[in-house]
């Protein structure tokens, strides 16, 4: 398993939020539902994003652009239209005043806006939680990025466009497995890109030494590995392997092996209904004890408190 694979595998959408929104000049939304990661492609027309920081985004047709929650922004016709809509929280939506906007422009099924061929057709599919391993590749993004057609030409365009809109049985899985294609295949253009700075973890997979070992650690996180062990398997010594990996990951190799441990941990006691004590066995800890305790100290919060606060 690769390190962006690794990462990826984790937080999976699950009941997205998936909208084609068709809109009429002059437009302009404000975005305040702190989601942890938001997707818009633009079909047709042209669209600015403007973050309450940093720079403008201009979107063409085929662009893509994703936005790292929780920070608000603003998507519009141009940077000097005002809000006419607020998207909050869970899906509602509301005029600048307050007064209750839901239902007022629903144009159909997962379809939003003036009228159904609107001159700006924005496909945008929202995560609505931060999963923990997630955490880890969200923290490398920017606040606000994009892909344009000219480095990236996405293939799953034209098929999304007929799904989002479709009313069928387990529709609600397929939108949810499209949307987790689009990120992966987003976010892989984004670090291959000539002048990306990828994350340390991303560098280091192209590693001869250091990224077989981050494989290791990530595909059996529940082995008792050592440096030493992991070093044997690395033909090189202890102190070369913990130099080598220090150096391009920013962190020792068993410092990153508990904090993947307990990310993982944190996703199953979110996500299934195994014990503290089976959990702590599948990610390599003897005891629900001794999970706890670095859990704790981690995450300032018990394993039980943290999935009470999930449900």
């Amino acid at each position: 398993m690769d390190a962006l694979t690794g990462l990826l595998e984790g937080p999976r959408a699950r009941g997205a939020f998936m909208i084609r929104a068709c809109l009429d000049p002059p437009w302009a939304i404000r975005v305040e539902d702190r989601a942890p990661l938001t997707l818009m492609l633009l079909v047709r027309g042209e669209a600015w994003i403007v973050p309450d920081g940093g720079e403008s985004l201009r979107l063409r047709p085929g662009d893509l652009a994703i936005a790292r929650g929780p920070d608000p922004y603003t998507c519009a016709d141009d940077p000097a239209t005002a809000p006419q809509a607020l998207i909050l929280p869970g899906g509602e939506c509301s005029y600048p005043d307050g007064r209750p906007l839901n239902g007022v422009m629903d144009l159909g099924v997962r379809t939003w806006g003036h009228r159904p061929d609107g001159g700006t057709v924005v496909l945008i599919g929202t995560y609505q939680m931060r999963g923990e391993i997630g955490g880890r590749l969200l923290d490398a993004l920017p606040p606000l990025l994009s892909l344009t057609t000219d480095v990236w030409d996405c293939p799953l365009t034209p098929f999304l466009s007929e799904e989002i809109v479709r009313d069928a049985p387990g529709q609600e899985v397929v939108l949810d497995r499209l949307l987790d294609l689009l990120v992966i295949a987003a976010l892989r253009a984004w670090f291959a890109r000539p002048e990306a700075e990828p994350p340390a973890w991303y560098r280091a997979q192209a590693d001869p030494v250091v990224g077989p070992v981050v494989r290791l650690l990530q595909d059996d996180p529940a082995h008792p590995w050592t440096v030493a062990t992991l070093a044997a398997k690395a033909g090189v010594s202890r102190a070369a392997l913990a130099r080598r990996f220090t150096e391009l990951v920013g962190e020792p190799p068993m410092t990153y092996l508990t904090g993947w441990r307990l990310a993982l941990a944190a996703d199953r006691l979110r996500d299934t209904d195994d014990t503290i004590g089976a959990i702590a066995r599948q990610v390599g800890y003897g005891s629900a004890f001794a999970l706890s305790t670095a859990f704790k100290r981690a995450y300032e919060v018990s394993p039980q408190e943290w999935r009470t606060r999930a449900a």
